[in-house]
């Protein structure tokens, strides 16, 4: 059994522990390399078909060729999909023209996925979240457990020896269930080539027509505050290439990362994913 395959395996695992232990499951989905990959394998997990709704937290700053992505792969994996704006928080006139990054993060993104989880009682989300993307990413469990208030206390993480996880939650919790936790970028990349998984082709280099050069996005995130990386990787294995020897951060590009000291960790202790 290869790397992959292992990793794979465990995530299958995952899935149907999940699956079998709470009753309103859904599964956040940012159109990005991580979530076409949780994609992938629960289709895998669910012989072909995935029995639980999709979610997708619509800032409203999402790229075009984005929403181009969600239209179709919505259709070609016949996808259960919610697609969730917080009104409430545009009509205040929250948005990056106005206020701050981490700002407008928590109100369209955290604050959106409440609103969503009170009015369909989720009891669980499997999120494609991995260790290595962050270093408070890095402090989460497999089953990880978020109080009524959504809140994650960071600081007392449940044990999870044997693989006894969280499975029990009280009235308006809920556990965020980490299916990549183990993964890293390379093995992202590794897996989307080995499988085929259609990914959005902004992840690989482009010209800009104002400088001349080569660019592409390590990460996707809302367009005003999501940058792309100088680079030549047009293909997967330039990508993994570059990967084996790059020292900038995946999340580099992202500005509600580094708007301020512990940003990250702020916006994740509040409910952000």
């Amino acid at each position: 059994m290869t790397h992959l395959d292992k990793l794979e395996s465990q995530s299958v695992y995952i899935f149907r522990e999940a699956f079998h232990a709470f009753k309103n499951l859904a599964m956040p989905w940012s159109m990005g390399k991580d979530s076409n990959v949780l994609i992938w394998l629960a289709k895998k997990a669910f012989c072909g078909h995935i029995p639980f709704p999709v979610l997708h937290i619509d800032t409203t700053y999402e790229f075009p060729e984005m929403l181009e992505f969600r239209a179709w792969a919505a259709k070609e994996y016949n996808l259960d999909l919610i697609v969730h704006i917080n009104q409430e928080a545009r009509a205040r006139g929250i948005g990056y023209e106005t206020h701050d990054p981490v700002t407008v993060t928590h109100e369209l993104k955290s604050v959106a996925l409440q609103q969503v989880l009170k009015e369909r009682k989720f009891d669980a989300l499997i999120t494609g979240i991995r260790r290595d993307e962050d270093s408070t990413r890095a402090k989460e469990r497999y089953f990880s457990p978020r109080n009524a208030d959504f809140e994650w206390d960071y600081r007392d993480q449940p044990p999870e020896f044997w693989n006894q996880f969280t499975t029990s939650v009280a009235p308006g919790e809920h556990v965020r269930v980490q299916a990549l936790l183990d993964w890293t970028e390379l093995d992202i990349w590794a897996y989307i080539q080995r499988e085929k998984i259609p990914i959005p082709q902004m992840y690989f280099a482009r010209k800009n027509e104002q400088d001349g050069k080569l660019y592409r996005f390590r990460s996707l995130g809302c367009w005003p505050i999501t940058h792309p990386v100088e680079s030549t990787a047009s293909t997967i294995d330039e990508i993994i290439e570059e990967l084996r020897h790059t020292k900038v951060s995946e999340r580099a590009g992202r500005a509600q990362d580094h708007h301020e000291r512990n940003a990250m960790q702020k916006l994740r202790a509040k409910g952000f994913m």
